[in-house]
């Protein structure tokens, strides 16, 4: 088997992709499952195998190598040279300026699975208030509907759009899960999930409703 060797003094930091990949879908594979371990660190970790072996909860310290060979092909794990702190403000403070660079328009929204909006960007509150039940309700079509869309269309993702005539997404609805919690977030116009602050606010609902609910579970 090829020998791989770690560069030293770089911390591991998912990008854009990655952190998307993370909560794009409830399913779960190593890969995700390292992701998500990844964005529930206080502080982005340091590149060595003791690390990776921790997070990717493997023993074995060549597959650990080789899953990270295959979410760095993938685009989905990145190298930085210093360390980055996981959000710490709270989100009502942080979401509003997080929301609006993940849009090409600046109108987006961010929903709980319930229909309620958590922060917006550029809607008027009412507009914020509909949209986000339409998401809760697109999100009961999608379950109901799941077994056609992926196993006999073979389309896996959870996204909705509504469209022009040219097929290009007026508005979308993008799911984002974290545990057993399903987030929406309703943008106008292009995505523009290629943006750190994607991955800034993947690690802050991550921090928020998976790495603390855990801490005061013990």
């Amino acid at each position: 088997m090829e020998r791989f060797d770690l560069i030293n003094g770089l911390y591991l930091y998912p990008t854009p992709a990655g952190a998307y990949y993370a909560v794009s879908s409830p399913e779960t594979d190593k890969p995700r499952r390292f992701l998500i371990r990844l964005l529930q660190q206080e502080q982005t970790p340091a590149l060595n195998i003791a690390q990776l072996q921790t997070l990717m909860e493997i023993d074995d310290e060549d597959k650990a190598l080789q899953l990270l060979l295959y979410c760095q092909k993938l685009g989905w794990v990145q190298g930085v040279d210093t360390p980055l702190q996981a959000p710490q403000a709270a989100l009502e403070a942080i979401l509003p300026d997080l929301l609006g660079k993940i849009s090409e328009s600046g109108k987006v929204l961010l929903a709980d699975d319930q229909g309620f909006y958590l922060a917006c960007s550029g809607f008027a509150h009412e507009v914020a208030e509909e949209l986000s039940a339409l998401s809760a309700e697109l999100a009961t079509v999608h379950k109901r509907r799941s077994g056609l869309l992926i196993n006999n269309m073979g389309i896996s993702s959870h996204a909705w759009a509504i469209v022009d005539p040219f097929g290009n997404s007026q508005i979308g609805f993008w799911p984002m899960f974290v545990g057993r919690h399903r987030f929406v977030l309703a943008i106008t116009g292009v995505p523009h999930f290629n943006q750190a602050e994607f991955v800034t606010l993947a690690w802050a609902l991550i921090t928020r409703y998976l790495t603390k609910a855990a801490d005061a579970a013990n």
